[in-house]
């Protein structure tokens, strides 16, 4: 079950869409939508349509990485994008200091802080994605290309190979 009623989205985010001046859906689901892969299933779309909000630390400085429900980061592939010695996962205190929202809820943009954003390109290969909205109850959908802009990430290639050594993706 879920509804489009905005009143229960995180106070944190629908500040952020008013200020942005958007009007997105939101849909709620009492179950609660926290992995990819509930979310997919709630929705009812493919995982890969899914946008995880991921926040790692470059060098001890966070970073939000957008990946697609179905990918998992390369760390490596974020390091050398961010020219960082380290990157490692973002701890979940880390996580609410920085975006002011609990690990299943942080959406694509509209945090307590301004942070280095990447968006896997990915994300590009679907009309529409879903993502949280502020909490692990609440997803809306948008363009790709236009909460990649609203997100203010830069777009590149963070997804793990998932290419077998030696021989062509099945």
């Amino acid at each position: 079950m879920s509804t489009t009623d905005p009143t229960p989205v995180h106070p944190l985010f629908t500040a952020a869409l008013r200020e942005a001046h958007l009007t997105v859906e939101t849909r709620r689901f009492p179950d609660g939508v926290r992995t990819a892969a509930q979310a997919a299933a709630a929705v009812g779309c493919a995982p890969s349509e899914i946008v995880k909000s991921l926040v790692f630390t470059a060098d001890g400085v966070p970073v939000l990485v957008l990946m697609d429900g179905s990918s998992r980061v390369d760390v490596e592939r974020v390091r050398a994008e961010l020219g960082a010695a380290e990157v490692k996962r973002a701890d979940a205190a880390l996580v609410r200091s920085t975006t002011g929202y609990a690990i299943g809820g942080v959406p694509p943009f509209g945090h307590v802080t301004r942070t280095r954003v990447l968006a896997d390109r990915g994300l590009l290969a679907h009309p529409v994605v879903w993502a949280a909205a502020g909490d692990p109850h609440t997803v809306f959908p948008m363009e790709p290309s236009a909460l990649i802009a609203q997100a203010g990430a830069t777009l590149t290639d963070v997804r793990e190979d998932t290419t077998p050594a030696g021989g062509a993706a099945t």
